[in-house]
Parts: structure tokens; sequence; C-alpha cells
């Protein structure tokens, strides 16, 4: 008889990073399973087999999301085709709802139980999709506090598990090491740019970045990182973007490297998304931004029910940080409040101390361990009554 099977699906960069967490937790309680589903190199580094590489998968807004139809249509029925095949005993769904939402729908009809990890943001638009989770997923593991509530009052079984965030914010060298890798000074205060996991975000959003950074370096002494997330390519961003700003900005390229950038800068800049809670985490003050298209934003206001953007802003349910979005974002707003923060200390620190705070919102660590547990129960229970129904 083969081995047991145990399918994991994430689509994004966070989600791929979270479900690498889960699968190494899973080896420990389930040495004998076979993990496989669609992921990014954090999940193949962690021991899934990826019959569906998450690169495939990588959209932003909602016009953004028709040119990647094609691509995740043919990824959808992939995984479909490796379902029938192996057959799981369940599936994690990590986040990604437009598409693991409709994938659970085709589980559901194939019997296979459902875990859905990290949930859709449904307290902030598209509340309608709790009918379809309540349908279609047997336990959602949520990473926020406040919304466990939001589920059981749905009745959906819900577990709050925290943020794996929580135990993989750490820095990876001293700020001596890290600026030496980069070319960068020490003793020279830096802003962290973080413009985002994805090349359409980056293009709609580190141009105006960069040009803030120019008006600041009129100004101050200043030096700039970018961090370029692993779904990027590099050179890419180096030549396309940073080109046109070289002799006018002191600014590296860091890869691989977000954690040393944020736990060593002074300021960051930060695209809005799971980064900020990366930012909040190291407590460092920050400016959010972002961009997306002229329709994609039109289309956005129509559903969104939240007075902020920001996860860092949702959490402690007040402007702790500044959100430059849309029209907002223009290279003068961006330098002003970054230079404010500069000639500011005071309100560096009290932002630093108020991101301390919202700590408690994101559990006390080990969330993938709890999730693995979760996981692991309900596939042997699973496993189980497979065993007994074939005997």
């Amino acid at each position: 008889m083969s081995n047991p099977s145990l399918m994991i699906v994430a689509g994004e960069r966070s989600g791929d990073l979270y479900g690498a967490e889960l699968a190494l937790a899973l080896r420990e309680r389930l040495p004998d399973t076979k993990l496989f589903g669609c992921g990014g190199e954090a999940m193949r580094l962690a021991g899934v087999d990826t019959v569906v590489d998450a690169h495939q998968l990588t959209m932003i807004g909602i016009t953004e999301v028709i040119s990647g139809l094609p691509r995740a249509y043919r990824a959808f029925h992939a995984l479909l085709a490796e379902v029938d095949r192996r057959r799981p005993q369940l599936a994690v769904l990590i986040d990604f709802p437009d598409f693991n939402l409709r994938l659970a729908k085709q589980l559901r009809k194939r019997g296979i139980r459902v875990v859905y990890f990290v949930s859709p943001q449904v307290w902030a638009w598209r509340k309608g999709r709790l009918k379809q989770l309540k349908a279609r997923i047997d336990k959602m593991l949520c990473i926020f506090d406040f919304e466990e509530a939001i589920y059981r009052e749905a009745g959906i079984p819900v577990q709050y598990v925290g943020h794996p965030l929580v135990d993989l914010v750490r820095p990876r060298l001293t700020r001596e090491q890290f600026f030496g890798e980069i070319g960068l000074e020490p003793s020279v205060t830096t802003v962290a740019l973080l413009p985002g996991s994805r090349e359409k975000e980056v293009r709609h959003i580190l141009p105006t970045m960069l040009e803030a950074a120019h008006q600041l370096s009129l100004t101050h002494k200043v030096q700039f990182v970018v961090a370029v997330a692993p779904t990027l390519d590099a050179r890419w961003l180096e030549k396309t973007l940073l080109e046109p700003y070289a002799g006018r900005v002191t600014v590296r390229v860091a890869t691989h490297a977000t954690y040393d950038a944020l736990a060593h800068c002074e300021v960051a800049i930060v695209a809005s998304g799971t980064a900020t809670i990366e930012a909040a985490l190291f407590e460092r003050p920050m400016v959010v931004v972002y961009r997306v298209s002229a329709l994609t934003w039109l289309l956005g206001g129509l559903f969104v029910a939240v007075p902020f953007y920001s996860m860092v802003n949702i959490l402690a349910r007040k402007p702790l940080v500044p959100e430059l979005i849309q029209r907002d974002f223009t290279p003068a707003q961006v330098a002003g409040r970054v230079e404010y923060l500069f000639d500011h200390p005071q309100a560096q620190q009290q932002m630093a101390r108020e991101l301390r705070a919202l700590r408690d919102h994101l559990g006390p660590g080990g969330a993938a361990s709890r999730a693995a547990d979760a996981v692991a129960g309900m596939f042997l229970k699973e496993s189980g009554v497979r065993s007994q129904e074939s005997e």
C-alpha cells in the first residue's frame, strides 16, 4: 500500500513561507506522509512536492487578474489531476482565496476534507465568502486574534493559532556585516524600501519610492536599501528600475535579506501587505504605501469596508503609521512623512512603542506547531475512517 498523502496549496510569497513552516512541523508528526501541492522555493526546501509552482499564480488587484487567468486555469486543473491520482487524506489551503475557494469546492465534491490556514480578509471585504467557507471547508486556522469570533459566529469550526511570522522574523547578520555585504556605511542613516513581492506590484510602487529617496537625499545624509523578495529577479530590478537613479541616490539591493534590511534601518517605506507585519515585529517606524491600476482602485472601493489599508493600523484600530495610498502616494508626500520621522526622534520612539504593543494580537509564537497539531489530528482521524471503510 502506498504512503498516505496530504496536499498543501499556497499561491503567494507569504503563503509559501507559512506552508514551509507547516510542512516542517508536519514531517515531525506524520513522517510517512507524502506532502504535495502548490508552493514556491520555501515549500520545496521543506520537502513539499510542488507539482505547481506558485510563481505561475502571482497576480494583484482586480483587473490585473485577467491576464493571469490562463495560467491559473492550467494550475488549477494540474492540481486536480494530482488530487485524482494521489487521493490525499486531507488538503490544507493557505490564504489566496480567489483560487483556493474554487479549489475547496472541487475538493469537497471529491470527498476530501479541507483545512483553511490564514483567513481570507472577510472582515475587510467580500463578507459573502463566509457562506462559501462554511459550505466548503472543515476547519479554519486563523492567525489574528479578532478573527476567531467572526468564524465562530458564522458556525465555522475555527482555531486561533497565532501568526507564523512571530517565529520567523529574525535578522541573519549584524549591522556591520549586513552593510558590509551590500556596500553601505553602517554609520549613515538608512531607509529600507520594501516595494512588494510581485513584478507588477513593484512596477507600480518602486519608481515613486526611488523618487522620494532622491528628494530626501537632497536635504539629508541618507542611504537606501531595496529589499528584493525571492519571487523577483534582482537583476531585472536593478537594470530596469534602479539604473536611472545611479549617481543621484545611494541605494543598494539586498536579496533574501528583508529581515536584515528591516532590523538595521532607521525607517522603512513599505508596500501594504505582509511586510507591514514584518516591519512591526521589528518595531520599525514606517510609512505604508500602495498603488494599483485606476480601474482596480475604483472597483475595489465599492467593496472595502475598513477604515485603514495596512494590517498594522487595522490591528491598532487607529492610524498608528501613515498610509499613502493611490493618489496620495507621491514622492513629495513620502519624502515629507519620512523627513518628519527623521526630524522628530520622539515620534519614532512613540511609533516603535505602539508597534511593540501589537504583538499581543499576533500570539506568543509557535503558530506553525499549533497549526500542525490541528492538521495532523484531522489527518489521522480521516486516515482512520478510510482504513475502516476499506476493511
